[in-house]
C-alpha cells in the first residue's frame, strides 16, 4: 500500500456520508441528483444492518482466534449499493478482535488502490484487502457475494435495465442478511489461521 495513501478509519468513514449529505454543494459525483440518493439510501441501510445483522457465529470465533496484526483495507465510495450490505458486517466483526485493524479508501482517489486489485478487468467495489503487518497480502475479497455476482452478470448479460438492476440486488440484499458475505469471509480467515500454524 502506498505510504501516502489518505486512509479512513470507520469513524471518518460515516462523517463522508454525513458531509455529502448535508452540503449545500455536493462535490462530483454526488452534484447529481442520482448519486446522491444513492447516498442516502446507503446511509440508510448502513445505519440498518449495523443495528440489526445478525454475525455468523462460526466467522465470530475465527475471527476471535487470529493472532497475528491484520489490517483490513476496504475500497469503496459512498454511492456503491454493494458496499452498504457488507460494510457493516464487517465493522461489527472487526470490532471482535485488537489485532485488526481496518482503513476505507476511496476507489476514483489517490492512491488508486484499486488499480491492483481488478475484478476482471474492472474497478468493482467494494473490494476488502486482508494484509499482515508487513503489508503482505493475506487475502481478498469483492465486490460481491459469488450468488449476488452471477445474478448481476446474469441481467448485464440480459441488458436489464439498471433501475431493475438496482431493485433485483437490493431484494438479493434483503433476503440474504449477510449470510453468504460472512460465509465467504469465513473461508478466507480460516486460510489464513491455517497459515498462521
Amino acid at each position: 500500500m502506498a505510504p501516502n495513501a489518505i486512509i479512513m478509519d470507520f469513524t471518518a468513514y460515516q462523517q463522508l456520508f454525513f458531509d455529502i449529505l448535508n452540503s449545500p454543494n455536493p462535490p462530483a459525483p454526488y452534484d447529481n441528483p442520482d448519486y446522491l440518493n444513492y447516498t442516502k439510501l446507503n446511509w440508510s441501510r448502513q445505519q440498518r444492518w449495523l443495528k440489526v445483522g445478525v454475525l455468523n457465529p462460526d466467522l465470530t470465533a475465527a475471527i476471535e482466534k487470529i493472532s497475528k496484526p491484520q489490517v483490513w483495507t476496504v475500497i469503496t465510495e459512498a454511492w456503491c449499493g454493494d458496499a452498504s450490505h457488507t460494510i457493516p458486517f464487517l465493522h461489527r466483526l472487526s470490532e471482535l478482535n485488537p489485532l485488526i485493524k481496518v482503513g476505507y479508501q476511496l476507489r476514483d482517489s489517490p492512491p488508486f488502490l484499486i488499480e491492483s486489485y481488478l475484478t476482471n478487468g474492472t474497478r468493482s467495489i467494494p473490494k476488502i484487502i486482508i494484509t499482515d503487518e508487513n503489508n503482505q497480502d493475506l487475502g481478498t475479497w469483492g465486490p460481491r457475494p459469488a450468488e449476488c455476482q452471477r445474478l448481476y452478470l446474469q441481467m448485464v448479460k440480459d441488458h436489464v435495465e439498471m433501475s431493475e438492476k438496482k431493485i433485483a440486488l437490493q431484494k438479493w440484499y434483503n433476503e440474504d442478511k449477510g449470510e453468504s458475505f460472512q460465509l465467504e469471509f469465513l473461508e478466507i480467515i480460516n486460510q489464513i489461521l491455517q497459515q498462521e500454524v
